[in-house]
Order: structure tokens, then C-alpha cells, then sequence
């Protein structure tokens, strides 16, 4: 089982940056895609970018740009660099991410808990 436990949620005020982290724990695992979504109140969450283990990137269309997803493979980390904050912006950001265990080709999804990213003067 892989644990996704994300850092770097906050407090920002518009037009300034935050960079959230999202590391993956657990044993014997190999992880394909991880990526972000997001869920503002009274909203469905959305994608907001996806990388997979080879480095190729998704993002949605409204956010190309402003947001950079990026991946340390050898730390099993994903990091979603956030640029000109608006404060449309603001919502619980929830890391994700595919792996399999080794020689099985189930592909299994995990999630994190979410850091909350307010957008606010």
C-alpha cells in the first residue's frame, strides 16, 4: 500500500507562489503517474497536472503556464510549483498517484489528504 502525504498548503496572498510537495511511502512498490487535483468549496474536484515516471506532463488548460508539476523519482516525490496565485486558486489540493507492485500488472491509486491553499489579500 502507498501513503501520499502532502506539505506546502498556506496562506498566500494574489499574485504570490507557493510550492506543495507530495511524497509517497511504503515498501516494494513502483510508482507510474502522480499528479494533482483540486476541490474548491461547493465545487467537483478537477485535474490540475499529471506527470508520469518518464517526466512527460498534463496540465489543465486554465492553469498552463502558472502551474509546474515536477518529480524526483529517486524520492518517490511530486511537486507542483504554483506561480501567480489568484484567488480563484484556492482549494484543498490533493496529491495522487498509480503504482503497481513488482511483476503485477495491477495498477492501484492512492491519494493524499489534501493541503488546503487559500488565496487571499
Amino acid at each position: 500500500q502507498v501513503q501520499l502525504v502532502e506539505f506546502g498548503g498556506g496562506l498566500v496572498q494574489p499574485g504570490g507562489s507557493l510550492r506543495l510537495s507530495c511524497a509517497a511511502s511504503g515498501s516494494g512498490f513502483s510508482i507510474k503517474a502522480m499528479g494533482w487535483y483540486r476541490q474548491a468549496p461547493g465545487k467537483q474536484r478537477e485535474l490540475v497536472a499529471t506527470i508520469t515516471s518518464g517526466g512527460s506532463t498534463n496540465y489543465a488548460d486554465s492553469l498552463k503556464g502558472r502551474f509546474t508539476i515536477s518529480r524526483d523519482n529517486a524520492k518517490n516525490t511530486v511537486y507542483l510549483q504554483m506561480n501567480s496565485l489568484k484567488p480563484e486558486d484556492t482549494a484543498v489540493y490533493y496529491c495522487t498517484a498509480d503504482w503497481s507492485d513488482p511483476g503485477i500488472a495491477t495498477i492501484w491509486e492512492s491519494w493524499g489528504q489534501g493541503t488546503q491553499v487559500t488565496v487571499s489579500s
